[in-house]
Order: structure tokens, then sequence, then C-alpha cells
């Protein structure tokens, strides 16, 4: 996993900067290596795609796709335990989250928005 998530982190930051959304960077890098994490541990294939986008302006989706079927499901995780609480985290961060089921996997993707000015 931790091969993954750098190369998925630096590609969500160039992504934001070359659409002057700087101010994502952070919460958008975390959201990526959470899904890729995710990917990872929950898939038995060892490809997992990445995909970065600006649906509208001040927009971003952050997607990553594995070949596994099976959707995700928010874990229950309390204060001691050492994992479940990736996509608890993404819901957090994103405006929304999702799941598209594709012919040969899915999708797990998010949305963050940028702030509107003050």
């Amino acid at each position: 996993m931790a091969e993954s998530a750098e190369p998925a982190r630096q590609l969500v930051r160039t992504a934001l900067r070359a659409w002057g959304m700087e101010p994502l960077e952070d919460d958008g890098a975390l959201v990526v290596t959470e899904l890729v994490a995710n990917a990872a541990r929950h898939t038995r294939g060892r490809l997992i795609r990445v995909s970065v986008t600006c649906p509208v302006p001040g927009q971003v989706r952050i997607g990553a796709v594995d070949r596994s079927k099976v959707r995700p499901r928010r874990g229950n995780s309390d204060d001691l335990s050492e994992s479940g609480r990736g996509l608890a985290l993404v819901e957090l961060l994103t405006v929304r989250w999702g799941t598209d089921l594709l012919p040969f996997g899915k999708r797990v993707w998010g949305v963050l928005n940028e702030e509107p000015a003050a």
C-alpha cells in the first residue's frame, strides 16, 4: 500500500495545483490515501487506478478503481481500533462520496469543493 499511496498523493496535489485549487491539497491527499489503502487492503488484485477530475469549477472528484465488485462499508471503530476509520474520514472530508460498479470492478470516489470566498 505505501508504494501506491505516495504516487497517488502526488497526482492529486499536481492536479489541484494545475487547477489553482491549492487549498484542497491536504484534504485531497488524505482522501486519496484512504481510498487507495481501502482498495489495497480489501481487494485481491494488485492493480489500483486513481482518477482526479474537475467536473465543474471549484470542485474535484477523486476516485480509486479496483477489480473487486464488493462495495465498501464504513467500519465501526472505537478509540482503540487500529483500522476501520478510512471511509468515515472520507465522508468527513468530502461533500459526498460513493461507489460506481464497473464491468470489471468498482470505483470509490469522493468530491471536494473549494471553500466559498469570504
